[in-house]
């Protein structure tokens, strides 16, 4: 049996048409045009209806999209995913005036950590820009990036909102 490679389209008897996204010694990764991602044996039942050769260094939409992602996350502003801590999902955070007769102001938790993050990931392309800016010398650079640093270490109270300690704020070390 020959196997087909990614980018062939079958015609399956309950999923219908697809194409071949990723393939194994013994699995295909197809995407149904109705049921979405599926994965079906090498020797299950179906139609080929246009064949491509496998080739040793094809690549899966899997690795494509991976890359991707991992480049704009690298040189824009795209924001990474990052979860919330489990006891805070679906919480609010309430302001509450110190003045008498205000009312309470009510943020739902999520948003505000989203706004958190994008705040993160912004600081995150700038010191990139400084780091890699050609107008600054070493020295400017430096300095820079302790104000960066002292940024971070401002906003480490919201540390407590990540889920994972990867995504925490790290402000200056103390040598103490």
């Amino acid at each position: 049996m020959k196997i087909l490679g990614i980018g062939s389209r079958i015609l399956h008897a309950e999923y219908g048409k697809g194409v071949i996204t990723n393939v194994s010694s013994n699995m295909y990764w197809v995407t149904f045009m109705d049921k979405g991602l599926e994965t079906i044996e090498v020797d299950s039942d179906f139609e080929v209806i246009e064949a491509i050769d496998g080739e040793i260094d094809t690549v899966s939409f899997f690795d494509v999209e991976s890359s991707l992602v991992s480049i704009l996350q690298k040189w824009s502003d795209a924001t990474q995913r990052v979860a919330i801590a489990d006891k805070w999902k679906g919480g609010n955070l309430i302001l509450e005036p110190g003045e008498a007769g205000m009312s309470n102001k009510e943020i739902p938790i999520n948003t505000f950590f989203h706004k958190i993050v994008m705040v993160r990931d912004r600081i995150r392309v700038m010191e990139q820009k400084i780091n890699s800016s050609k107008n600054l010398d070493d020295q400017e650079k430096i300095d820079l990036q302790q104000y960066i640093t002292r940024i971070y270490g401002s906003l480490t109270t919201f540390n407590v909102l990540f889920k994972a300690k990867s995504d925490h704020f790290v402000g200056e070390k103390s040598g103490k």
